[in-house]
């Protein structure tokens, strides 16, 4: 097994580390100068966006060996991944991404979600513990506050009712998972070094600038804004908008939706945090704060395309609510971070990526 030296800053481990959010984040972690190594069962990723991470980076053969290494393996196969903490330097952090993620297939075949998400977790958690990383940031996201009915959604509104899919419902245990197991190494007033980082995803969109990496869905897409691309490239025909009789200023549902790129920096701005912190529980929202609606976002599409992207209303989805944008005004106090990317940059590299790899990686 390869294994990384260790960095200038350390070695991060990220899970899930060849999708979408993971590969724009190790571009970042690269950049600040971190070393990492990848954890991705590769089921809804592929190995080529590492490569494409490697190139924007500068990163030749041997560097790569020394600052990003790659291991095939699934979380809930628990010996394989003991081993690779066994033949790794001691983690500076982990940033947990990898769980299955479509909220459709999760409300068909929950307990796949269950036992993927749950499990996985738990054994990279003992491991943590095991091998001495005593940080973890959990890729949480804005399901967990269920139809929240106050907008802006703070931290402070409550979670885990109205969460309408067992995706969700396993982002909700595990924050509930991930608090219980900070509280039991402080019980009897006991110091200890661990520290939680939540953070709260609304909708990450767009790609990194050059067009290299970006969003590659296994099939049909879930998410609106690869659907939207995929029309925009011709490969899709047109999109259904799901409802236009909501209580919104268009009747069409509305959402925050956020660069990839100021997200990726959100996770290093939480590992920054937390070593200064030493140990704690801490969450927090990631997003603009700004609501667009679906046809908002079809506007900016075809204004960045440059040609009218074609779509149909349908009936509503079940379980969608009609509004959910951030107050993200924590995350700008504490973390020293806030989004600062435009609804027009998001778009813009949406289609960058999309025109340059129309098929995907």
């Amino acid at each position: 097994m390869a294994t990384a030296t260790t960095s200038s800053k350390g070695v991060v481990l990220v899970t899930g580390g060849a999708g979408y959010i993971g590969s724009h984040t190790i571009f970042c972690l690269l950049e600040q100068g971190y070393g990492v190594v990848v954890l991705d069962n590769l089921s809804n990723s592929s190995v080529a966006s590492l490569d494409r991470v490697a190139e924007l980076t500068g990163l030749d053969e041997a560097a790569r060996r020394e600052r990003l290494v790659f291991h095939q393996v699934d979380l809930c196969d628990r010996d394989a991944l003991k081993r690779v903490f066994e033949t790794s330097p001691r983690f500076a952090a982990c940033i947990h991404f990898a769980g299955l993620k479509a909220v459709g297939e999760s409300t068909r075949i929950p307990l796949k979600y269950y036992h993927n998400n749950i499990t996985g977790t738990l054994f990279l958690l003992e491991l943590l513990d095991e091998f001495g990383c005593h940080s973890i940031v959990f890729s949480s996201s804005a399901t967990v506050y269920g139809a929240a009915d106050k907008m802006p959604i703070t931290e402070e509104t409550p979670v885990g009712t109205g969460i309408t899919n067992a995706y969700g419902r396993t982002k909700y245990m595990l924050e509930e998972i991930l608090r219980d197991f900070y509280k039991s190494k402080t019980l009897g007033d006991a110091e200890t070094d661990w520290s939680v980082a939540l953070l709260r995803y609304f909708n990450p969109i767009g790609a990194h600038p050059s067009g290299k990496i970006g969003e590659d869905p296994n099939g049909i897409p879930n998410n609106l804004m690869p659907y939207v691309a995929q029309v925009a490239t011709g490969r899709r025909e047109f999109l259904t908008v799901f409802g236009d009789d909501y209580p919104t200023p268009d009747g069409t549902g509305v959402r925050d939706y956020l660069h990839v790129m100021d997200l990726a920096e959100g996770h290093i701005s939480a590992i920054e945090y937390m070593e200064k912190k030493k140990s704690g529980t801490f969450t927090f929202n990631l997003g603009t704060g700004n609501g667009c609606s679906v046809i908002d976002m079809v506007r900016a599409m075809s204004k960045a395309c440059g040609h009218e992207i074609k779509y149909k209303v349908g009936p509503r989805r079940p379980g969608d609510i009609a509004t959910c944008y951030a107050d993200a005004s924590l995350a700008k106090n504490e973390l020293g971070w806030e989004a600062k990317l435009t609804l027009e940059d998001m778009c813009r590299d949406l289609w960058s990526w999309q025109s340059q790899n129309p098929n995907g990686y």
